[in-house]
C-alpha cells in the first residue's frame, strides 16, 4: 500500500475560462505536515476543496487514501478533519455542544463522543469554557474550538485552510503549539497559508503556488538554500540619497532589489558586501544584516505585486 495519503497528477480546476489550478503534481505522505504556500488567488483553496471532495476535479487525476474523489467522496470525507478558512461554529450553542453535534454528524455514539470532548477541550485549552456559549469567545478561542471540532472523529488527515488568519501574535503562537503537538503525535496535516513564519514553523515540506501552478517544492530549509543567498542586507537612506546609491550597486552583491523605502542586497558574505559599499562611497543611514528567510524565497518566486 502506498505511503502517500494524497497523490495528484495533472490536477486541474477551471471556472468557465478561468484556470484556478493548472495541472499540478504533488504527493502527501502519511505523518508529514505538508504546506501550500502562495499569495491570494494562487489556487491553494481550490486545491483544498478538491482534496476534501466538495469541488469536482476538472481534469487530471487524484486519489485520497487510495480512493477516487469523483466516486468515493463520502468515504473520503469520513476520514478527514477540515478546518475552514472562516470559522463556522454555531454561536448559539455551548463549546461542548458544538463538539457533540459534530460527533453526531459522523455517526459517533454518545458513549464515544463524551470522552472525546473531554480530551479535545483539554487539548485546545478550553476545558474551563465547556459550558460557555461560543459567541462571546475571543477569535483565538473560536479558532482552537474549530480545530478541536475537526478532530472529533479522530481523522486520518487534517486539513487547515489559513488556520491563523486574523489572530493576534499571542493567539497564533498558542495555535502553532497545538498544531505542533498534533504533528509530534503522528498526525498528517495539510496547511494552506500565506504566512512565511507559519510555514517554517509547521511544515516538513511545502509547495509554493503562483497563478495556479507549483513554482517550487521542498522543505523550508531546502527552498531557502536553493533560491536565496545566505544573507540579506537592508539599507535605508536619508531622503533624496537612495536613488544615487542605487546607481552604484552594479556587481556589489548576488542580487539587489530597490524598494520604495529601502534597498535589499542578497549576498553570501555580508561583511565583504558592506566593505564594497564603503569603498564605493555608499553610506546608508541604517544597515540591517539578517539571514535569508522563506519570505525572501516567496517574494522572489511570486513577486511583490498586491493581489486582492
Amino acid at each position: 500500500m502506498s505511503e502517500n495519503l494524497v497523490e495528484a497528477r495533472g490536477l486541474t480546476k477551471k471556472f468557465d475560462d478561468f484556470v484556478a489550478v493548472d495541472a499540478i503534481d504533488f504527493d502527501i505522505k502519511k505523518g508529514e505536515a505538508f504546506g501550500f504556500l502562495g499569495p491570494n488567488g494562487a489556487g491553494k483553496t481550490s486545491t483544498m476543496k478538491m482534496i476534501t471532495t466538495v469541488s469536482p476535479i476538472t481534469d487530471g487525476k487524484m486519489t485520497v487514501f487510495g480512493l477516487d474523489p469523483n466516486t468515493q467522496g463520502r468515504a473520503i470525507r469520513s476520514r478527514l478533519g477540515v478546518v475552514p478558512q472562516e470559522d463556522n461554529l454555531d454561536l448559539e450553542l455551548t463549546v461542548a455542544e458544538n463538539l457533540f453535534i459534530y460527533g453526531r454528524y459522523h455517526d459517533m455514539k454518545k458513549s464515544e463522543i463524551n470522552p472525546r470532548i473531554d480530551d479535545l477541550l483539554d487539548f485546545a485549552q478550553l476545558s474551563e469554557r465547556r459550558d460557555s456559549r461560543v459567541e462571546p469567545l475571543s477569535g483565538g478561542m473560536k479558532r482552537r474550538l474549530t480545530i478541536a471540532r475537526a478532530l472529533i472523529n479522530d481523522p486520518d488527515l487534517i486539513i487547515l485552510d489559513e488556520p491563523t488568519t486574523g489572530l493576534d501574535p499571542q493567539a497564533r503562537h498558542l495555535l502553532w503549539d497545538r498544531l505542533y503537538r498534533l504533528k509530534r503525535d503522528g498526525a498528517t496535516l495539510i496547511i494552506t497559508t500565506h504566512y512565511m513564519d507559519e510555514a517554517e514553523q509547521l511544515c516538513d515540506r511545502l509547495v509554493v503556488m503562483d497563478e495556479g501552478r507549483i513554482v517550487a517544492e521542498g522543505s523550508p530549509r531546502q527552498l531557502i538554500d536553493e533560491y536565496a543567498p545566505r544573507e540579506v542586507i537592508e539599507l535605508r537612506f536619508q531622503e533624496g540619497e537612495k536613488d544615487g546609491a542605487a546607481l552604484k550597486l552594479e556587481g556589489i552583491a548576488n542580487r539587489s532589489e530597490i524598494l520604495a523605502d529601502r534597498i535589499l542586497l542578497y549576498t553570501d558574505d555580508a561583511d565583504t558586501t558592506q566593505e564594497r559599499l564603503h569603498n564605493r562611497g555608499i553610506h546608508p543611514e541604517q544597515v540591517l544584516v539578517r539571514r535569508s528567510t522563506l519570505e525572501d524565497v516567496f517574494l522572489k518566486l511570486t513577486g511583490r505585486r498586491l493581489i486582492d
